[in-house]
């Protein structure tokens, strides 16, 4: 009796332990991704804001936005490069050296941005220098959401997997946050002169102190346990990526699929938002970094409750659900921003980010789990890259075209729209290979 209460007693604690360890790797992906995401959107905020005076100062301002948008675009195209490299590396070697590296990588690109004198100073140079350390930012962030999902991922508990792979997607509006009230403040406590000639470089320049926060906690975490097992039996591939192309083609293009509506609405809700009311002159650009910043937290907050719900209803099922309102949602969110209320303005735009959150709450799970552990660094990453492109990359720039060529914000409610769609349609016939779901859906 007492052997077997010991036994039970040990078993508690030993699942205590993982407990403790899934938390920590987890709370490491958040911080981590927040790191990231922060670095990544200070430049689509820049873009917004300054980058077309200070790098493109030749052009009409329609075509210098247009411009800024492009360089900030080479991010999302480097996105899906990093992610085949660092991902064929972390299915080789494992995830944690990958998550490091790409931290590093990200602030440096950063600081460096901070530093970059302007066309004024250096002439056709700075745009080309600008373009180059916006492709390093990209390459990191390939290699870093799928590195951070996964660990997160297979270091949970059975029942808790898609809430802590949701974790890292948690660090996307904490980095939105950052960034926006980093420049808010920057933005309020000088003058627009100093603010476009010198102060929009602080955002940039502290990512240095952040990237050493981010090394000092992700040293101290251990490689995933699933890759070690793949390891262990001697499964690692020696070509991964081909490996999903020719034995996953579909789950290549679905989680593709799934991946464009999120990031595209995000990026035309955190980034083309900000240059839509600013060309308008609908409110200030503080208020609406103000907004963004509101947004940002309940976006957050939303992802958590996504990801908690999908543990009980099923993935799919609310991602879809998520995905139909964000189609009717698109024509209400440009209604209200062109009335021209700061309030219905951020109305539109937490609402929106509500639902952006909840509906990519299921989604690192739903898509890392559609790739074998073998594999799955690879896929996970390469279809959040192409996502990212097709979706992200193009929304602001198809966005400022499309105003610029109606003048109206109709064709922008169907163009958010069909992107709301495709992750609809993909998200429907998506396939996981996880067979202990607790509802019997994923």
């Amino acid at each position: 009796m007492d052997t077997v209460s010991g036994s039970a007693g040990e078993t508690r604690a030993a699942d205590t332990a993982d407990s403790a360890k899934a938390s920590k790797v987890a709370f490491a992906g958040l911080i981590g991704t927040s790191i990231e995401w922060y670095d990544f959107f200070i430049y689509g905020t820049a873009a917004g804001l300054v980058f077309a005076p200070q790098f493109f100062p030749s052009v009409s301002p329609t075509v210098g936005t247009l411009a800024a948008f492009s360089t900030f675009a080479v991010g999302f195209v480097a996105r899906p490069i990093g992610a085949a490299v660092m991902g064929h590396v972390g299915d080789r070697i494992g995830r944690k050296r990958i998550l490091l590296l790409s931290v590093l990588m990200m602030g440096l690109a950063t600081f460096a941005i901070g530093l970059l004198p302007t066309y004024a100073t250096i002439g056709i140079a700075a745009p080309l220098i600008l373009v180059v350390l916006r492709f390093l930012q990209g390459f990191a962030v390939g290699g870093e959401w799928g590195g951070a999902v996964l660990m997160s991922l297979e270091h949970a508990p059975p029942n808790r997997r898609t809430l802590y792979a949701a974790f890292p997607q948690i660090g996307l509006p904490i980095g939105i946050f950052l960034s926006s009230g980093v420049f808010l403040i920057v933005r309020l406590s000088t003058s627009a002169e100093a603010f476009a000639a010198w102060a929009w470089r602080i955002p940039f320049l502290l990512s240095v102190v952040l990237v050493g926060v981010g090394l000092f906690i992700r040293v101290r975490i251990g490689e995933s346990p699933e890759f070690a097992e793949v390891k262990e039996r001697g499964e690692v591939r020696k070509m991964p990526l081909v490996d999903v192309v020719r034995r996953h083609p579909g789950s290549l293009l679905l989680a593709t699929g799934v991946n464009i509506g999120c990031s595209g609405l995000g990026n035309i809700l955190l980034v083309f938002s900000v240059s839509y009311v600013a060309l308008k002159k609908l409110a200030s650009p503080s208020a609406m970094l103000a907004i963004v910043v509101i947004t940002s937290v309940a976006w957050a907050a939303a992802v958590y409750a996504g990801a908690s719900l999908a543990e009980r209803v099923g993935r799919k099922r609310v991602v879809m659900t998520a995905s139909a309102i964000w189609v009717v949602w698109a024509f209400v969110f440009y209604a209200l921003i062109d009335t021209g209320s700061v309030v219905l303005i951020g109305v539109s735009c937490v609402v929106l980010g509500i639902l952006i959150g909840v509906g990519n709450g299921p989604v690192p799970a739903l898509v890392a789990e559609t790739f074998p552990v073998a594999v799955r660094f690879s896929g996970a990453s390469v279809t959040y890259g192409l996502g990212g492109i097709f979706g992200g990359a193009f929304a602001p720039i198809i966005a400022t075209a499309l105003y610029g060529g109606f003048a109206t914000s109709i064709p922008l409610s169907i163009y958010a729209a069909v992107l709301a769609l495709v992750t609809l349609v993909s998200a429907a016939l998506i396939r996981s290979l996880r067979t202990d779901s607790p509802t019997g859906s994923v």
